[in-house]
């Protein structure tokens, strides 16, 4: 009897692929709501800048412990499906309820409840995934969920441009939001639905603790706040033991990140009040800069994987930290804002460049830096070490969000954006002495023309780590 290794073969035969798809109408609604929220709480509430942040980095913020609490809960209860279906149906209401806020107030406890809603789909999704899903498959079905991620979130900008630009154009403007957030819950509570059909309970469990060799780490394919949803394997529990210490480079490149998760988020952070204020965009104007974004980041990023695979991590990693200092220094005031014109087609095809191009940068940036840190440490040590790389990265985007709305509140977008690209500098400095070689893996023909030849192979000590990908 035969087994065709490649044969694509379900842990349990009854399983269906189709309960993936619940995740699109979700990423569909996240892209909507990404945009909108800031700039219903602009324009609706009158809220400053700062306050605007706030309520980013509150969402953001609530949904760190509970992303924990939420898996360890399902682990100990026997149906993982209603913990999904159940939070898919609280964040469509939350938004919902969201977009009938009264209050500024109210506006923001409601996006607490709604980070609180969502942040049970990321690790119990994932673990459905890795309990109804061969393990030779995995690689492969992260991937699909990170293009379900970048397409929903692609089709959910576009939708939003087409509602306010189309749809309601002659309507107000406030109303037209409001009714563009409330499309946002109820696709949230279509994901429910499909989820509620097409989901089966695993027969089996997985303990959390063994899957820290999934090394192909998904951060999402589009860089924004509300992305902690779609991170469908950020499952690492970091109050367990590591069962081997980082040495001081690994420490060095999780300090480095960051920082620069700090600079990347003192730039998107006041983003959207930036775009509406400064560069006096419409409401679909702002959806068509972050449509830009999302395009480039979802196009690339399977190219990107192959890039770093044939570079360094390094190489590939410090190139795309140097062109996206570059753009960000490019969104400063300058000569085209005044040959442009404020709030033009022509400053508006600009700026949707130049976000386009940091989606470029993101996409490399995401993959690079995964690969970077997995190639420094061993097997034993690779689960803690991406847990502490969300960690690191989540962290240092929280504060980034609350610093860059406080920076460009009190002294402008040139100092909050000069001071974003600085810190992305210092981050990418502080990367520099950590050796090339430590991303060289022998050719498998060198080594056999060693082996033969009778030299001896490299050594253990210095090449080990890296050929355990």
């Amino acid at each position: 009897m035969s087994f065709d290794v490649k044969a694509r073969t379900n842990v349990r035969p009854s399983s269906s692929d189709l309960w993936f798809l619940a995740y699109l109408p979700l990423a569909i609604s996240d892209g909507i709501a990404t945009p909108l929220i800031p700039l219903l709480a602009l324009q609706h509430f009158g809220a400053s800048a700062f306050a605007v942040t706030i309520i980013i980095a509150a969402s953001a913020m609530s949904q760190v412990p509970f992303t924990i609490l939420w898996g360890n809960l399902s682990d100990r209860v026997a149906h993982r499906k209603f913990f999904l279906v159940g939070s898919f149906v609280a964040t469509g209401l939350a938004i919902i309820a969201i977009a009938l806020a009264h209050d500024l107030l109210t506006y923001f406890w409601l996006n607490i409840v709604e980070g609180l809603a969502s942040a049970a789909s990321a690790p119990i999704g994932t673990m459905l995934l890795l309990e109804t899903r061969h393990k030779r498959w995995w690689p492969q079905d992260i991937g699909l969920f990170g293009l379900i991620s970048g397409l929903g979130t692609t089709v959910g900008l576009a939708l939003g441009f087409v509602w306010l630009f189309v749809v309601g154009v002659s309507s107000p403007a406030v109303q037209v939001m409001t009714g563009l957030l409330i499309l946002s819950g109820v696709l949230a509570l279509l994901s429910a639905i499909v989820a509620w059909a097409w989901i089966e309970e695993p027969a089996s469990r997985i303990d959390r603790g063994t899957v820290s060799d999934l090394v192909h780490l998904h951060r999402g394919v589009v860089e924004r706040i509300r992305q902690v949803r779609l991170r469908v394997v950020g499952i690492i529990d970091l109050t367990r033991s590591s069962s081997e210490r980082l040495p001081g480079r690994e420490y060095l490149f999780l300090v480095a990140l960051g920082v620069m998760s700090v600079g990347f988020d003192i730039f998107y952070g006041p983003f959207p009040v930036f775009l509406w204020q400064g560069a006096h965009f419409s409401d679909a104007g702002v959806f068509i800069v972050y449509l830009g974004s999302a395009a480039a980041s979802t196009a690339l990023f399977f190219h990107s994987g192959k890039a770093v695979d044939n570079h360094s991590p390094k190489s590939v990693f410090l190139g795309s930290l140097g062109a996206r200092i570059l753009l960000l220094l490019l969104f400063l005031w300058g000569p085209l804002y005044v040959l442009f014109g404020l709030g033009t087609p022509a400053l508006l095809g600009w700026l949707t460049l130049l976000n386009a191009l940091l989606g470029v940068t993101w996409a490399f940036i995401s993959t690079a830096s995964t690969l970077f840190l997995v190639r420094l440490v061993g097997r034993s040590a690779r689960g803690r070490a991406l847990g502490l790389y969300n960690a690191f990265a989540g962290a240092g985007g929280l504060a980034g969000v609350l610093l860059g709305g406080y920076l460009y509140a009190t002294y402008g977008v040139h100092v909050a954006y000069s001071i974003a690209a600085v810190t992305v500098l210092v981050g990418a400095a502080m990367l520099l002495p950590i050796p090339y070689h430590m991303f060289r893996i022998p050719h498998p023909r060198n080594r056999r023309i060693r082996r033969a030849s009778g030299t001896r192979a490299a050594s253990p000590a210095r090449f080990g780590r890296l050929r355990r990908r």
